[in-house]
């Protein structure tokens, strides 16, 4: 199970604190760092013991749980970027008056209007997080589908995919196996995205790349390795500068 699969089958409450327990260890559902429990941890001249210190990783590598979620894709967080503006304003402690001057907008019972918004958008995303859990308990032939990783530019319908047809796909393209040469680049979108998928898991997390770097593992795995390099960052999976020298998988 990758990092989004832990991430989307994560409690409300994992995912406000950004962690989970393991049995010997604490997970970071934001990228996957694990601080196993038994050992004291040195950071500035203070010594944490385990669970502390995943929450002083939270705070140096991601600065807060609420920046990760809030920086996900629109389509992830179900938010517009008005409404994504606002809520960092609201959680930056502003006031309505401060909002509506910084933003432009309206006036102060029109930041009034938008809190009201919101607080009607959590109450719906509660009643369908409700619905949906009773629905888990009839629904038979619901088929499992592979979850968006969290990096995604973009999410739409080539992201429909279940675990049946991603099996197929992987089959189809990389016959020798997920570690062995790709048969040919896919046609189409969906069938790109389950491959690309695929091949980043080759990658290393924390590890940074040179462009040659790139290149060599990519080569092993297709001829047209810039044309797998462009779509890898295109797709989300790998980060880059804007100079090309430095690559790294995305968290």
């Amino acid at each position: 199970m990758d990092i989004s699969d832990i991430f989307w089958s994560a409690t409300l409450e994992e995912l406000k604190q950004g962690y989970m327990e393991e049995s010997d260890s604490f997970y970071c559902l934001l990228c996957g760092e694990k601080i196993e429990k038994g050992i004291i941890y040195p950071h500035e001249g203070i010594f944490y013991e385990a669970e502390r210190y995943m929450r002083v990783h939270i705070e140096n590598s991601h600065q807060s749980v609420f920046d990760y979620l809030i920086g996900l894709d629109k389509k992830l967080t179900g938010l517009t970027d008005h409404q994504n503006q606002l809520i960092r304003l609201f959680y930056q402690g502003k006031s309505d008056k401060d909002v509506q001057s910084e933003m432009g907008i309206g006036s102060t019972s029109t930041i009034r209007h938008h809190r009201f918004a919101l607080k009607e958008k959590e109450r719906q995303a509660k009643t369908f997080l409700a619905i949906m859990e009773l629905l888990k308990e009839k629904d038979q032939h619901a088929p499992a589908f592979v979850p968006p990783h969290k990096t995604a530019t973009m999410v739409d319908d080539r992201y429909a995919v279940t675990d049946e047809e991603q099996k197929e796909i992987t089959k189809k393209f990389l016959p020798e196996g997920k570690n062995g040469r790709l048969k040919k680049f896919p046609p189409k979108e969906k069938q790109r995205l389950i491959i690309l998928r695929e091949i980043s898991g080759r990658f290393e997390k924390d590890m940074i790349y040179t462009e040659k770097e790139i290149n060599q593992i990519l080569e092993d795995i297709y001829d047209e390795y810039v044309l797998i390099r462009r779509y890898l960052i295109s797709y989300g999976f790998l980060e880059r500068k804007t100079d090309g020298s430095q690559y790294w998988l995305k968290k």
